[in-house]
């Protein structure tokens, strides 16, 4: 099993849930994030003062996947996601070495699929 977490712009989410339900992945966490990598910060203006802007708004997904799917998914997440610009985001794939369903007492792959 394969742990899939990945940052990703925010107008990225929708398409990327629906594609993921779509293909068969229904297990996510979903947290809202604000980070910074090569994106450089900006400079706005508020009521005439200025400020900088350094961390931007970002999703973060978590799902553990079966390592059959792994590479469908990181496939599906970069087309998604991907527009080529700095700030699109990335994808970690961590090794996982067991899950248990704390519910049924489940583990394995048992403990993932519905």
């Amino acid at each position: 099993m394969k742990k899939i977490e990945c940052i990703i712009r925010p107008e990225k989410f929708s398409e990327l849930r629906q594609k993921l339900g779509d293909f068969g992945v229904y297990g996510l966490t979903v947290t809202e994030a604000a980070g910074c990598g090569l994106q450089e910060g900006k400079t706005g203006v508020y009521r005439g003062n200025e400020y900088e802007i350094h961390l931007f708004p970002k999703i973060k997904l978590e799902m553990v996947l079966t390592e059959d799917m792994t590479d469908e998914v990181i496939t599906l997440i970069k087309e998604i996601c991907g527009e080529g610009n700095v700030g699109d985001g990335k994808i970690f794939v961590i090794p996982v070495e067991d899950v248990i369903r704390i519910r049924t007492g489940e583990n394995g792959i048992g403990a993932i699929s519905s």
